[in-house]
């Protein structure tokens, strides 16, 4: 889609699962990630009652405000910058990262024999100018037995995933159906990443 996307994006993203999918789409970036100082943890926090959607934007608009001004501190040549987020929502529940293993588990034991929300935002900005776009998707996970989550867990695959899980990973033998986009499940909308870009070329 080389006519139908800028020549160049930042990509402001450490998942090597969003570049992987960038690199499909055929758009060439270059990663335009925060430093130690900058506290990127802090951009994720839940505000009280807030639901999945309106979150899952919040978040990812803020990660493109701190990447655009990166981009100026650093004196980077001008190009769209581009940011995503992804949360799990059970209900109204948001599961975000573990926090550590037992964390995990738990998340996992939720999940188990149920149907949840995947929720992927983009957002891509240059200059003023910022389109924004959600992905929904539906995801089934089968019945997992407490074997079943503490191997899975053991693998380490759970831990800095959104809901504790990868779908393109080893979780794949535990997803029973999905409904909506592979992609965004992973972490980059594809359909979605293509059509705000395309407003960019």
């Amino acid at each position: 889609m080389s006519r139908m996307s800028p020549s160049m994006v930042y990509l402001a993203s450490q998942s090597p699962r969003r570049s992987q999918l960038l690199e499909q789409l055929g758009v060439p970036h270059t990663l335009l990630l925060p430093t130690p100082d900058e506290d990127a943890e802090a951009l994720e926090m839940v505000l009280p009652r807030e639901a999945p959607a309106d979150y899952v934007q919040r978040v990812t608009r803020l990660k493109l405000d701190a990447a655009m001004r990166r981009r100026i501190l650093r004196g980077l040549p001008d190009a769209p910058v581009l940011c995503a987020d992804t949360t799990v929502a059970l209900g109204r529940s948001i599961l975000g990262k573990p926090r550590d293993a037992e964390d995990a588990a738990r998340m996992l034991a939720r999940l188990s024999g149920r149907s949840h929300r995947v929720l992927t935002a983009v957002a891509v900005g240059q200059g003023a100018r910022v389109v924004q776009v959600l992905s929904l998707s539906q995801v089934r996970f089968a019945p997992m037995s407490a074997a079943d989550i503490e191997t899975y867990v053991a693998s380490g695959e759970p831990m800095g995933k959104a809901g504790a899980y990868a779908v393109q990973g080893l979780a794949a033998a535990y997803i029973a159906r999905i409904s909506g986009s592979y992609s965004g499940i992973m972490g980059l909308p594809l359909h979605e990443t293509a059509h705000a870009l395309r407003q960019f070329a």
